[in-house]
């Protein structure tokens, strides 16, 4: 079996890995500004620091990370991968690490699709790549998936609140916030236990409610 890949950086900062982040270019949230952020990615397109694919993170250094962005990835996994994938997270996060992970809301795609009667053609918003249609929620983005020719950019499997919440608290999180996200966007924080007051402080987290109370 090939040894893990190493943990890059001997640095104090805080670290914060990118999973499947893609281009260097895409923002992280500002919060993370003065982290080491590492990029984790399996396309070597991007010169990810790490090449490896995100079910593989129980390969990883354990305990390496602050934290771990994982902004629409999870949902391009099989269903019965993401427990593996969330398991590979929260192996290397630090015992007092975080998850920050967002995905697209098929909950509130649904309601919307009902509410406004639209067909899995029809565009129902507008991003800054231009007009997306339902099938681009659900399925992945299609102009994006056709002119790059890799089916990695497709969506194997969704989230609701509920079942994201329950994915998360099965690999081991004990408490998950809900923020405020983008257009059809489910955005949690994950933790195993209570935020610290650091983590409150750096997250903005005045009164964090924990789904898995409601």
């Amino acid at each position: 079996m090939a040894a893990p890949p190493p943990a890059p950086g001997t640095g104090s900062r805080p670290r914060v890995l990118n999973l499947g982040g893609g281009d260097r270019g895409i923002a992280i949230p500002a919060y993370y500004a003065g982290f080491e952020q590492v990029l984790v990615d399996i396309d070597p397109a991007v010169k990810p620091d790490l090449l490896i694919d995100g079910r593989e993170l129980g390969r990883l250094e354990p305990g390496q990370a602050d934290a771990v962005y994982c902004s629409h990835n999870l949902e391009h996994y099989h269903a019965h991968e993401v427990p593996t994938v969330l398991e590979g997270i929260m192996h290397v996060l630090k015992p007092d690490g975080f998850a920050d992970i967002r995905v697209p809301d098929m909950g509130q795609l649904m309601a919307e699709v009902v509410r406004r009667g639209l067909d899995i053609e029809d565009v129902i918003y507008t991003a800054g790549v231009g007009p997306v249609r339902v099938r681009d929620v659900i399925y992945g983005y299609g102009p994006q998936i056709a002119r790059s020719g890799a089916d990695h950019y497709a969506h194997r499997t969704g989230f609701t609140e509920k079942s994201l919440a329950k994915a998360l608290v099965l690999a081991g999180f004990g408490y998950v916030l809900r923020r405020p996200g983008r257009v059809l966007e489910l955005s949690v924080l994950a933790f195993r236990a209570v935020p610290t007051e650091a983590q409150k402080r750096l997250l903005n987290l005045r009164r964090p409610i924990n789904l898995l109370l409601r």
